[in-house]
């Protein structure tokens, strides 16, 4: 599959539709001549910053409004932040991402923090990533200037969807951000979850919004909803394994080059269904035993995983 970014949500619906097995054979097929088949990289999410956001999004436990038994703390040490890189580096992670529970980022003494900590972690040989919220061009170019490697800042839905989700913010408000992050020469992180009401169109319309951005984005990471007590979205039943298949595969068609990543959501899905992901495309977990908040994959349940698979962790900045 040629690199391109003028595709038609027509073109991305077709890839989707097919015969699933069909579908998973294409993807294989670009993954292989596009990437190592062998290799998935292993990533570490740290919540710097928990609790306590004025934001509305129906699936997040952070949110102040809801009461999921989230407790709002202030944000961490910068000794703090640099051990708990190195704890997940010293497991394997290779990406190391700091994510704080703000709406955006304010120029502070708590921004200055995180810049110092970005710095140490990049010195250690890792990539950084960071998901802080909004972000204006000079704040990326501080972050830039610092060391970080990658931005994480999720479109989450299709535009068509995204205000039954959220209301504090719109989808343009992301894509600002992701725009000052890539004028900075930030890597960019963007993706979404399924799961939440969406129809396959506003899945389509979410892929076709990320694969005609140029360059595509360097990380697509797949979220399958986790519904946590207390939020709107809390009873929401759970998706069926090969919609998530079909999402990974979809992605990776499209998006040849992308690391597409396995994301939230792996806790509750067997090995056999992991594999079907990987298969499908995903090169990336994120492993440990919280994903923000959340209960997450072990990374020694991980290192069995990727034996029993015959995979080896990539290596930081891999091309």
């Amino acid at each position: 599959m040629e690199y391109r970014t003028e595709w038609t949500r027509e073109e991305i619906r077709a890839i989707y539709d097919q015969p699933l097995l069909s579908l998973v054979f294409e993807a294989a097929s670009v993954h292989r001549a596009h990437h190592s088949a062998e290799q998935v990289q292993v990533c570490s999410l740290i919540s710097i910053k928990t609790g306590g956001c004025p934001e509305d999004c129906k699936y997040c436990p952070q949110a102040a409004r809801y009461h999921t038994g989230v407790e709002a703390s202030a944000l961490m040490s910068e000794e703090a932040i640099v051990a708990d890189a190195k704890q997940a580096m010293d497991k394997g992670a290779t990406r190391v991402c700091l994510g704080a529970a703000w709406r955006s980022v304010r120029d502070s003494a708590q921004f200055d923090l995180v810049l110092r900590a970005v710095r140490k972690i990049a010195d250690m040989g890792v990539e950084v990533c960071c998901t802080l919220g909004m972000l204006s061009e000079s704040q990326a170019q501080k972050l830039k200037e610092a060391g970080l490697y990658a931005y994480n800042h999720n479109l989450d839905t299709s535009s068509e969807f995204y205000s039954s989700i959220i209301t504090t913010r719109k989808t343009e408000d992301r894509l600002k951000t992701l725009d000052a992050v890539e004028k900075a020469g930030i890597s960019v992180c963007c993706g979404g979850i399924i799961g939440m009401g969406e129809t396959i169109e506003d899945r389509v319309s979410l892929l076709h919004t990320l694969a005609t951005r140029n360059p595509h984005p360097e990380s697509v990471p797949i979220n399958l909803l986790v519904p946590v007590a207390g939020t709107p979205l809390e009873a929401r039943p759970p998706v069926p394994i090969w919609e998530m298949v079909r999402m990974i595969a979809t992605a990776r068609i499209c998006m040849p080059k992308a690391m597409v990543r396995l994301s939230a959501g792996r806790l509750e899905r067997s090995l056999e269904e992991q594999a079907l992901c990987f298969l499908a495309g995903a090169n990336s977990i994120f492993s440990g035993e919280k994903l923000l908040t959340r209960p997450n994959c072990t990374f020694e349940e991980d290192e069995k995983m990727f034996a029993l698979f015959g995979l080896t962790p990539r290596p930081s900045y891999a091309t």
